[in-house]
């Protein structure tokens, strides 16, 4: 971790004060469930608090840089820059892939360079950085690492299905649409979602994957594709 210190500060003039903050950031669950016995933390909360910054910060941008975008306009673009395979590529640009911490099934299984594992350690991040330094700090970070490959359209783009479906189901009128969990299988480290989509009550769609979100899209996709 003074390596994350050191590269913090050279590349980012980011001057770490609570080094531990940073740790628990970059603590996978699966980690953590490894050496119970020290009580490690894990990244989960962090994760929540780094999302909510993200979220304020990226409307605050959008709401400065598009005067007159509409909000639905606006929640959109939103969606996209802070997607969870997006927020793995600004991950790996920062080379935070080469501190995380894994549990041995999870390193083996190539968890290092899963999408979910790295979005999550992004905003975990965030969240730590908050903490330790602010939420100037963390605004003149991401300005710094996110907002120029927003402005010049080379952050990771990503189809955003379920803002497809919601669009395409919802053009003559309002209807509900609802993401259900209906199986979680294997280990703690390597879980497979299988997730159900119906629109008012009825399903239209189903799909798998290794985070809720991921198989959310899934079976978004699978509704859009069965529509087309």
């Amino acid at each position: 971790m003074e390596n994350l210190r050191e590269k913090l500060a050279r590349e980012f003039g980011i001057h770490v004060q609570d080094l531990s903050l940073f740790e628990t950031a970059f603590t996978h669950t699966s980690y953590a469930n490894e050496h119970r016995l020290l009580k490690i933390s894990h990244n989960e909360r962090l994760e929540f608090l780094g999302d909510a910054v993200l979220q304020l910060i990226i409307s605050q941008y959008l709401y400065k840089r598009y005067p007159q975008k509409p909000e639905g306009e606006m929640s959109k673009m939103r969606s996209s820059f802070v997607r969870e395979e997006s927020l793995a590529g600004f991950s790996r640009s920062c080379g935070f892939d080469a501190y995380l911490l894994l549990g041995k099934g999870e390193e083996k299984s190539g968890g290092r360079s899963r999408e979910t594992i790295l979005g999550d350690a992004f905003e975990a991040f965030l969240g730590a950085l908050l903490l330790d330094q602010g939420v100037d700090v963390v605004e003149k970070f991401l300005y710094q690492v996110m907002v120029p490959h927003l402005e010049n359209g080379t952050f990771e783009r990503v189809t955003d299905y379920k803002t497809i479906l919601q669009e395409m189901l919802q053009v003559n009128g309002e209807i509900e649409i609802a993401y259900k969990v209906v199986s979680e299988t294997g280990p703690a480290h390597e879980k497979v979602f299988e997730v159900e989509v119906a629109a008012n009550n009825q399903v239209i769609g189903r799909g798998v994957g290794r985070s809720k979100k991921m198989a959310e899209q899934a079976a978004a996709k699978n509704a859009v594709e069965a529509r087309s």
